[in-house]
């Protein structure tokens, strides 16, 4: 079945960086639009980047422009998510997403604090 885990949360301080980890089971990868979302508490869960099955195409959003990649390792089944000069404000729940397959992952706590 179709599985995504994703790995690499934790606990950092602002200005920091973190790189998230979302590995894929159960489809092949390469063939699909990959996603990261966060949801921090009290919030709506919010886009966060894409990328397409070529890594030619990347989307943010605004709020993280300039600080975070999103790249993928097809052969690996992986899909990263770098994230560089981290702030409180991108304190949340960081979840995989396979847009096609309206599936998520289980989610992996990001915390920025001094």
């Amino acid at each position: 079945q179709v599985q995504l885990v994703e790995s690499g949360g934790g606990l950092v301080q602002p200005g920091g960086s973190l790189r998230l980890s979302c590995v894929a089971s159960g489809f092949t990868l390469r063939s699909f639009v990959m996603s990261w979302y966060r949801q921090a508490p009290g919030a709506e869960r919010e886009f966060v980047a894409s990328i397409s099955t070529g890594s030619s195409t990347k989307n943010y959003a605004d709020s993280v422009k300039g600080r975070f990649t999103i790249s993928r390792d097809n052969a690996k089944n992986t899909v990263y998510l770098q994230m560089n000069s981290l702030k409180p404000d991108d304190t949340a729940v960081y979840y995989c997403y396979v847009p096609r397959l309206a599936r998520w992952g289980q989610g992996t706590q990001v915390t920025v604090s001094s």
